[in-house]
């Protein structure tokens, strides 16, 4: 283990956010919000912290290998949450450090689960603060690193630790140039989305709110009721974001160098559209005799499905009061979530198709034991590796959740609440059903069922391995 690597990585990234806090205590500024104090002390704190690391650390040789690169990422984004918790705590606008710690978490992993029950009452510069976490969370806090500092020996692993997905590789041959790519492409999508939302005619302070918001699939609002009060055309800009937003940005980046074959062949992005449609289809018939109106039923229920599928949610409706079916898909689509290599969570649709192909190679083979079938997804050919750790993946992630689940069982909610909270914090959705729909939030559940939920948020945008192999005492050992 390179601990000195672990130490110096996680030193700069600390010094990383205090730079970024400059943004919103800027907006504090301009607001004269009181925060100010929080911002400059939580800035004082980083920065203090950081040099600290970087001067006890001094690494002999900047390599990374895959155990260095989970773990750096498990700690950087630990550290970071738990550093960006302060100005929410030191201004007293979230008086409890865990709520804060909650809050945080829940915006860096672009989750957007919440424990403030009046969203309104925050002041702009802890709003901004707020959903700006969602925007440095979205394409990974290491990414960010790398496209902005000289890149360490195998970096990649860094990169592969991070971005959600069971395939990641470079764009370019130079992993720097991939994290530039990426973070170009992110900045451009979130630059346009505040530019439309504008110019439809909401102010621009909320407009910045509500892009980071998508572009991180997180899904923070500055209203009471999410987005249901903004026009019709500034939600249906939202719901296209967010499906784009959604997209593997390797597709992105394919466009711009005109492979448009190679974007249209994608078996992902196909079954990512199908089954988008096929959903947005069947709820607005479902929930039409509600409405007695196809249009608002069906923006209602591209909407929600799209907010769902991204795990942004964001809301326009309350999908808690919808039939049983509605709920049901969405409850689906909590699970699958986004594409790879995009900034949704969830399981991944390449996850999935590659986890069926699985299941249909198997069935293949008890029909015909001599037959030697091949797993291929996007035309190539799916290695045993990669086979074996989508599976396992999919085990862990069932043991996980059934442990999460049971942890909030000792909470007084009923059933459907405390399954949902599981699935919305591990799949990084944000509102579930219950006591945690949309119009609720989570502030009521217990100290412990908060901390687990945290981890939980963790655990789903990290992908399981990061955090467990930090926490494996194994990786720790010295080796005799």
């Amino acid at each position: 283990m390179n601990r000195r690597m672990v130490l110096n990585l996680t030193g700069k990234m600390i010094l990383i956010e205090a730079l970024l806090m400059i943004l919103p205590l800027s907006v504090s500024i301009i607001y004269k919000n009181e925060s100010i104090s929080a911002f400059l002390i939580t800035i004082a704190i980083a920065l203090i912290l950081g040099i600290a690391c970087l001067a006890i650390s001094k690494p002999r040789n900047h390599v990374i290998y895959a155990k260095e690169g989970f773990v750096i990422v498990a700690i950087v984004w630990f550290a970071m949450a738990a550093i960006g918790a302060l100005p929410f705590y030191i201004s007293g606008e979230i008086p409890k450090y865990i709520d804060a710690f909650f809050e945080t978490v829940s915006g860096f992993t672009t989750t957007g689960a919440s424990i403030i029950t009046n969203v309104e009452i925050l002041s702009e510069g802890i709003a901004f603060w707020r959903s700006f976490t969602h925007w440095i969370g979205g394409m990974g806090v290491l990414v960010f690193v790398m496209a902005i500092i000289p890149a360490s020996d195998r970096s990649i692993h860094l990169l592969r630790a991070e971005v959600p997905g069971p395939i990641v590789g470079k764009l370019v041959p130079k992993i720097k140039d991939t994290a530039k790519i990426l973070y170009l492409i992110y900045i451009a999508m979130t630059i346009l989305e505040i530019i439309l939302l504008f110019a439809g005619g909401m102010p621009l302070f909320d407009s910045c709110v509500h892009a980071f918001g998508t572009a991180g699939t997180g899904g923070f609002g500055i209203k009471a009721d999410s987005i249901a009060s903004y026009s019709h055309y500034l939600q249906w800009v939202i719901t296209i974001f967010m499906l784009l937003f959604s997209l593997n940005f390797n597709l992105y980046y394919l466009a711009l160098i005109k492979r448009f074959k190679s974007v249209f062949k994608s078996r992902e992005l196909w079954c990512f559209v199908l089954v988008v449609a096929i959903s947005i289809t069947a709820i607005t018939i479902n929930i039409y005799p509600m409405y007695q109106n196809f249009e608002e039923a069906f923006r209602l229920s591209a909407f929600q499905t799209s907010s769902i599928v991204s795990t942004t949610g964001y809301a326009t409706a309350d999908f808690n009061l919808w039939p049983g079916l509605s709920k049901a898909i969405l409850f689906m689509l909590m699970f699958i979530g986004g594409c790879a290599g995009s900034t949704a969570g969830g399981l991944k649709f390449a996850r999935v198709i590659i986890i069926f192909k699985m299941i249909k190679r198997e069935f293949l083979h008890m029909l015909h034991p001599r037959s030697v079938g091949i797993v291929k997804f996007e035309g190539k050919k799916v290695e045993n590796h990669t086979l074996n750790s989508a599976s396992n993946y999919f085990s862990l992630y069932i043991i996980l959740f059934v442990s999460i689940f049971l942890v909030l069982s000792f909470d007084a909610f009923d059933f459907e609440t405390n399954i949902s909270a599981t699935a919305a914090c591990f799949n990084n959705i944000g509102p579930g059903f219950g006591a945690v729909g949309p119009a609720a939030s989570y502030a009521e559940y217990s100290i412990v069922s908060k901390f687990v939920l945290s981890i939980a948020m963790l655990l789903g945008r990290l992908e399981i391995y990061p955090i467990l192999i930090a926490l494996s005492p194994s990786t720790w050992a010295k080796k005799l």
